[in-house]
Formats: C-alpha cells, structure tokens, sequence
C-alpha cells in the first residue's frame, strides 16, 4: 500500500466557482422579448379597434346614402320635387312657390305637400330611418328686394306656413293625428332671409327640406309628450 497514489476529485470547486445568479445581458434580453410581446399585443388590440370603427363609420356612411336614395325615389312619383343629395335637401320647386312679399301657398300646393310628408315620416320611421335622420328643417328663402330683417320675418313666415299646412283641419289629402304627432316630433322651421338665392327672384322665394343626419351611435331624440290638440295657424 506505500506508494499508492491518492486522486483528489476538483469537482467540487468548479461547481462553487459557477455564478448563481443570471447574467446581465441575459436579463436585458428577457425583459425585451417581454416588451415587445406587451407592444405587439398593444398594438393588436389598438388596431382592431380602429378597425372596426372604420367599418362602423363606413356603415354608417353607406346607410345614409341609402336613405337619401329612398328619398329621391319617392319624390320621383311627384312632378316638380327633388332630392339634391349633396346637399340633402328636398326641392320642391314650383310647388312651394311664394308670390312677391307672400308667406301663403295655393290650395293645390299645399295639398302636394300634404301627399308627399306622410311619404318623409313614413322612411323616417322605419328601422333604417330612426338609425339615421335626426330631423327634417323646414327653411324659408326670399328674394334680395328688401331688408334683411324683414325678409327674414318673411322667411321664417314661409316655412312656417309649410308646417301649419301640415297641420290644417280642412283641405285635401289631410294628416292624420298619429301623422301629425310625427310631424311635431320630426320637423323643425328656420328662415334664412336671402341667404342661398337663386338665379332669379322667382326661383329664391322658396322652401326647401333639409335632411339632418345622426351621429354614430347617437339615438334620435324622443318627442315631448304634449296634451291638447295642435291648433291651428293664423298667418296669412
């Protein structure tokens, strides 16, 4: 046994000189591929939700475009009336006509009227036009002769006088009371004095409709609940 040679295993010293803890470049690596995996899920859920409210304005766009295309083909089926979409406005041409310094309507005009309303409040009712028309504003014109201020007054008379034909007990092709509560609920009146005139004087002495449009998402406003009946107008 003298001589025999006796072997010292160095594991154990190698195993202590090995680090414990990570090293630095390996947690800055980490904590990348952390950071982009929270940015790119980030940036996913951001686009989809710019996504998706493009595609709802889109929607929306193509729904109103669609209605005002309802419009035009309703007034096709009455001589004189048309749409302008680009405006989206209602001319009515010679049938909402006013003679010089007047605010009244011809039996026959107001009657044409009284026929193609119920034709607005019923596409205004349906599920596509509580989803987008806000209301229809009645706007009264006049010619330049003048001053502003009266011919404001005369304006605003006109469109006035649209909406109490709307609303006449006697006549022909008469509302009826459920009609005329959505009238009430639907249709506002505006004058505009000379503002917007036409070529000629004739052409200017006018009303037109013009079509409102909601928001997205935004709810059509609920009519008040009023008691008593409509009453009725006085202009002349």
């Amino acid at each position: 046994m003298i001589g025999a040679k006796i072997v010292l295993k160095r594991g154990g010293r190698d195993e202590a000189e090995k680090p414990f803890w990570i090293s630095f470049a390996d947690l800055m690596t980490a904590l990348m591929v952390l950071f982009l995996v929270v940015m790119g899920v980030a940036l996913l859920a951001v686009t989809k939700n710019v996504t998706e409210r493009e595609k709802a304005e889109e929607q929306h766009r193509k729904d109103i475009e669609l209605i005002l295309e309802r419009f035009t083909e309703a007034a096709k089926r009455y001589d004189g009336i048309k749409v302008d979409k680009e405006r989206r406005v209602i001319d009515f041409g010679d049938r909402a006509r006013f003679a010089f310094g007047k605010s009244n309507l011809a039996a026959d005009q107001e009657s044409v009227l009284r026929q193609f309303v119920p034709e607005i409040l019923t596409l205004a009712n349906d599920d596509l036009g509580k989803k987008v028309l806000k209301r229809v504003v009645v706007e009264g014109y006049t010619d330049k002769t003048g001053s502003y201020l009266s011919n404001l007054n005369l304006s605003l008379q006109r469109s006035q006088r649209v909406l109490c034909t709307m609303f006449a007990m006697g006549g022909a092709n008469l509302l009826s009371e459920q009609q005329k509560e959505d009238v009430r609920s639907l249709f506002l009146v505006g004058g505009y004095s000379f503002n917007a005139a036409k070529n000629t004087d004739e052409e200017s002495r006018r009303v037109e409709m013009r079509m409102e449009f909601l928001g997205m998402g935004e709810p059509r406003a609920s009519a008040i609940p009023l008691s008593g009946n409509f009453g009725e107008c006085a202009l002349r």
